[in-house]
């Protein structure tokens, strides 16, 4: 027990403010706002969330597809993810996917959808600060087809291909994008490594539609090109403290987005019999992000199935307290027989 208050006591004073402020420079900084489509950079998968993003090279579960399309090829049943992401002033992100593992060929295959919308918003003009009366809506999509193999016991790979779509009031915008990612898995403590790329794409930019008002300038308009926000992440997990009941698991990640600094994320995840999960996390030069991250995770089961309920909670400086909630169903008749 003495070993686990050890890496406890290490993470809190690795994370402080104070050696953020002095060894992590804000290099890159000046990219800020040089993509679009920034939704695709939302963590909705309640587990990553609740440990800062430090989940590139955590082991597979249902949502392997938006962490580690790689990991999905570990999976040996059907599975299914639902998660929700409240952004903040009335924006809700949703996810869903569906994972299916080929077992003869050590592979998976998976479909995913990842969506935002804005709820309802005024129409506001130079004319009528107040509103117009009319409502407009902003609806950001992307459609996954994921395939995911082993190429030996300890290294997998796998490939997520993304169609996106936007729609900001009569304007839209569609592109493509991919994940790109590597697992490979040690025997010692469950080292992982992963290398993955996430959205990985071409410029796009806003088309169609009309200008509610032209005064004061031109009638007709030109939206420039910009860039999917590509991110090249690095990590490695390791459970260096694990008992009969009880297990702590530590998670490191580098992120070198195309449009900001190269930032640091940190995690944890305490499990109990299997049952229970306690998360926590924080990121590194990361603006806005001054405090840690916290969730649990509830192991369960809804008619013989496995089931996970996660939670998340990221206090942010600006936009208040975020919370992800995220379920996962397995369809494992073999264990749902068991009982």
């Amino acid at each position: 027990m003495k070993s686990l208050f050890t890496y406890l006591f290490l993470f809190a004073i690795c994370f402080s403010s104070g050696l953020k402020a002095q060894l992590i420079p804000n290099f890159g900084g000046q990219r800020a706002g040089l993509s679009t489509l920034s939704f695709l950079k939302n963590d909705i998968n309640p587990r990553s969330a609740a440990m800062s993003g430090a989940s590139v090279a955590l082991d597979s579960d249902p949502f392997a597809l938006y962490t580690n399309p790689a990991a999905a090829a570990d999976l040996s049943s059907p599975t299914t993810a639902i998660s929700n992401y409240t952004v903040g002033a009335g924006i809700q992100q949703s996810f869903v996917s569906v994972t299916i593992p080929r077992k003869s060929r050590e592979a998976s295959y998976g479909i995913s959808l990842n969506m935002l919308n804005s709820g309802a918003m005024d129409v506001r003009t130079e004319f009528q600060p107040e509103g117009t009366g009319e409502k407009f809506y902003v609806t950001n999509l992307a459609a996954g087809f994921t395939y995911s193999q082993k190429l030996s016991d300890m290294f997998a790979a796998g490939v997520t291909l993304k169609y996106i779509y936007e729609q900001v009031s009569d304007f839209t915008n569609s592109t493509a994008a991919a994940d790109v990612s590597f697992l490979y898995t040690t025997d010692y403590k469950d080292l992982k490594f992963a290398v993955m790329v996430r959205n990985f794409g071409g410029s796009s930019a806003l088309d169609g539609g009309e200008l509610i008002t032209d005064f004061n300038r031109p009638a007709q308009y030109d939206a420039d090109n910009y860039s999917v926000p590509t991110v090249f992440s690095l990590g490695a997990t390791m459970i260096p403290w694990k008992e009969d009941q009880q297990s702590l698991l530590v998670s490191v990640q580098l992120n070198h987005p195309n449009d900001n600094a190269e930032n640091y994320r940190f995690g944890l995840e305490y499990e109990y019999l299997k049952l229970l999960y306690l998360r926590a996390g924080y990121m590194l030069n990361v603006d806005g992000q001054s405090l840690p991250t916290l969730g649990l995770g509830i192991r369960h089961r809804f008619f013989g199935y496995p089931m996970n309920i996660s939670y998340a909670a990221n206090p942010t400086d600006y936009l208040g307290l975020q919370h992800t909630v995220g379920f996962t169903f397995t369809f494992n008749q073999e264990g749902r027989e068991r009982e």
